[in-house]
């Protein structure tokens, strides 16, 4: 009973090891800076396809419009019914207070 303690004991020891490692080199609370505008995407398309499933998610990238004007662009791929297509998000946005400037949206066959 007392070497299964000890073997219990020093798996318990190295797995906390292990998993504090784990988490000192990938921080949880880091995220890419479009995860916001990704998620704001996927909400904006769900209002305007409602009854189509988001089935898959890129981020394109960002592009600088002008000193405070950035856009994020996406592309999601929809299932609605038996029909799959995807849709370009492009989200504008002031880079100093984050306002949304301008949402816009373009379907595609591939």
């Amino acid at each position: 009973m007392a070497k299964k303690v000890i073997v219990m004991s020093t798996l318990l020891f190295i797995f906390s090891i292990l998993i504090t490692s784990y988490v000192m080199a990938y921080p949880v609370s880091t995220q890419p800076e479009y995860a916001k505008w990704g998620r704001l995407a996927m909400i904006e398309t769900h209002k305007r396809y409602p009854n189509a499933d988001i089935i898959d998610y890129l981020h394109i990238g960002r592009e600088q419009i002008s000193p405070t004007i950035a856009e994020e662009r996406f592309k999601l791929w929809l299932r609605e019914n038996q029909r799959e297509f995807g849709v370009f998000v492009n989200i504008q946005f002031d880079t100093n207070t984050e306002e949304v400037k301008k949402i816009t949206f373009r379907e595609t066959s591939r």
